[in-house]
């Protein structure tokens, strides 16, 4: 029988190891602008100076920012592009001056698995929480003037975070970054952007263009499974529930309703959230597309024209 000596130096092991990984590639960002100074964190996503932060961090970006280091680098870093709708941004620095972090998959985190957040807290550079992930699926209203999206699928954890985390990792036992942290909503409650093919592709467009154009048609909802019969006759097993229709949006006016599930899109299989923001691209802005609904039980599809939801 493992001792609580032997669990401890187990867990340390793992928490010291990750930290010893990742501290190098989270910077300390110090925000300076006309009206006030700020802060928040960074993450080295790339070799050649690549940075990940919340958009929240940089808002209103004609501010200077600079970066430093747990090995004493400090480094000007420019704003590539900011998403406030996914609450993400790229920077890049001057210069590449700290190891790139690996990045995961958050779709293969489980309620119970343990989680490091690294970041800033109060400007203290370096800190390292360690916690549990306590939730996930989680949804999260990021509005940008007038439009509004739901950050879905976003992670919850126990692990301690204090203003100046916000664009830090949260990091798995095996210390990829699963998460962005993003928001402290309690004592004890943190939320984390989800790093997942949706947060991949989003990166790779604020690389590429500066900024990301997507549709929408304006529902917030999470993964959950099929009812036996259901699946049985689809041949899949889970779908998209939906648990709010945003007022006026093209789900509004398709006559979408909470608790419908979705379960495709033009024919393509949809079985989470992370699916249906996959197909949601540029493209289908403006285009019919037809939706597989599954409304007590019985199967049905509504046709809808997505529009594109202006983060600018």
């Amino acid at each position: 029988m493992t001792t609580e000596t032997e669990a401890l130096d187990a867990y340390s092991t793992i928490v010291t190891g990750v930290a010893d990984k990742l501290c190098p590639s989270v910077a300390n960002l110090r925000i300076f602008s006309r009206r006030a100074a700020g802060g928040g964190s960074s993450v080295m996503i790339t070799p050649d100076g690549f940075m990940l932060t919340s958009a929240h961090v940089v808002a209103g970006s004609g501010a200077r920012v600079r970066a430093s280091f747990v090995d004493g680098s400090d480094v000007q870093v420019s704003v590539v592009g900011a998403d406030p709708l996914s609450d993400l941004a790229v920077l890049r620095a001057d210069a590449p001056v700290a190891p790139a972090a690996e990045l995961g998959d958050a779709a293969g985190l489980r309620v119970g698995q343990l989680v490091v957040a690294i970041g800033n807290p109060h400007g203290y550079a370096g800190s390292v929480t360690a916690g549990v992930v306590s939730a996930l699926g989680r949804s999260l209203p990021a509005r940008s003037g007038t439009a509004t999206r739901i950050i879905d699928d976003v992670i919850q954890t126990d692990a301690a975070l204090n203003p100046g985390n916000s664009g830090g990792a949260l990091v798995d036992g095996h210390g990829r970054v699963v998460g962005i942290n993003t928001a402290v909503a309690g004592i004890g409650l943190g939320l984390a952007v989800p790093v997942n093919a949706t947060t991949r592709r989003i990166v790779s467009a604020l690389m590429r263009d500066g900024r990301v154009r997507r549709a929408w048609i304006g529902i917030a909802g999470g993964a959950r499974p099929l009812p036996p019969r259901v699946a049985a006759t689809l041949g899949r097993d889970r779908a998209i529930e939906i648990v709010e229709v945003i007022d006026g949006s093209p789900a509004d006016r398709a006559g979408l309703r909470a608790e419908d599930l979705i379960v495709g899109v033009d024919g393509e299989p949809v079985r989470g959230v992370d699916d249906l923001q996959r197909l949601m691209t540029g493209e289908r802005i403006g285009v019919s597309c037809a939706l597989d609904v599954v409304r007590a039980g019985s199967a049905r599809i509504v046709s809808l024209v997505p529009r594109e939801l202006d983060g600018a």
